[in-house]
């Protein structure tokens, strides 16, 4: 894919990233196999920057990103997994019922201490097979309690920066108030931001510019909308924001959908090329449940797209007073 020549991408993380949240079976549960083929085929599509998280799969997704990474040449990759979450022995028994199709084998447990967070690392590089990571992400402290996400858990990040545990630290989040909030308060090198900096809407505007002024890196995730810009014709049933669209926003993605193809482009191509117009955003990472989607994405990436392409949804978005 490249090296990525943003002064903000100090990692060198390439402009598209493998996403670990489908091989921890979100969703729907795939075979180990086709999991690890997925990944062998980001390898082979020359992406070098993969996230993961405990969250995903109950540690499965980490297990599976490990079993084909540990045998890749360990200067050659970037990792990234998160913490907040630890991962405890449930006796329970029953599956997941968190989106994963998994045994729940594991609870989940919230912890943003110092403690905690070096335990969850010490974890993730045994379920991994790993040294160690290079990024490590606050997850979700909104869902928690973002107060005490950044009194505890961004100090003992940068305390573990500070010692060379890891290379880079940030937040991983949903929420774009939630992210701005986390950037003035610590020295984050990055912040994965899900869905709000789309083609389809970009709340995250403001964000990403005080990003900018801070120097810190965004790897934008989400950039289909759950799915509703991810197929060149939308859907009547497609996805937003992990629900059912509702009707007026697939008349907007089927707006996008009809400017690109008037400019003989598919929408999935232009959805994924989108955020990284942000001089902000360093990245795409873009998750994938078998190696055909993992090549159409890396594909789409490297499609050259006309400039007035751009210029014509801006048009469109300012038309539709958005």
């Amino acid at each position: 894919m490249g090296t990525a020549m943003n002064p903000l991408d100090p990692l060198h993380l390439g402009k598209l990233g493998f996403g670990g949240a489908g091989i921890g079976n979100l969703y729907k549960a795939i075979p180990d196999g086709e999991a690890l083929a997925t990944v062998l085929a980001a390898w082979d599509a020359g992406i070098r920057y993969f996230d993961t998280a405990p969250h995903y799969g109950l540690g499965l997704s980490e297990q599976r990103l490990g079993a084909v990474l540990r045998d890749k040449p360990r200067d050659e990759f970037v990792i990234s997994t998160k913490v907040g979450r630890l991962l405890e022995p449930n006796a329970a028994g029953g599956r997941d019922s968190e989106g994963f199709d998994v045994p729940a084998t594991s609870r989940r447990v919230w912890d943003f201490s110092e403690a905690g967070i070096r335990r969850s690392i010490e974890d993730s590089l045994e379920r991994l097979g790993l040294s160690h990571v290079d990024i490590v992400y606050l997850h979700d402290p909104d869902v928690h309690d973002l107060q005490a996400g950044i009194a505890q858990g961004l100090p003992a990040l940068e305390k573990l920066r500070s010692e060379g545990v890891v290379n880079a630290i940030g937040v991983g989040t949903n929420s774009a108030e939630a992210a701005l909030e986390c950037v003035e308060a610590a020295d984050l090198d990055l912040l994965m931001l899900a869905g709000r900096y789309t083609l389809l809407e970009q709340p995250g505007v403001p964000l990403l510019d005080r990003c900018v002024e801070r120097r810190t890196g965004v790897v934008s995730v989400g950039a289909f909308n759950s799915g509703l810009l991810a197929r060149p014709e939308v859907p009547d049933d497609a996805h937003y924001n992990y629900d059912q669209a509702p009707p007026e926003v697939l008349e907007r993605a089927r707006a996008l959908a009809s400017e690109c193809r008037g400019f003989g482009v598919e929408l999935p191509t232009a959805a994924l090329q989108f955020p990284l117009r942000h001089p902000a955003v360093v990245n795409v990472t873009a998750g994938a449940t078998s190696p055909e989607q993992v090549t159409t994405n890396a594909a789409r990436m490297e499609e050259p797209l006309p400039e007035e392409l751009w210029e014509a949804l801006e048009d469109q978005r300012k038309g539709a007073g958005q």
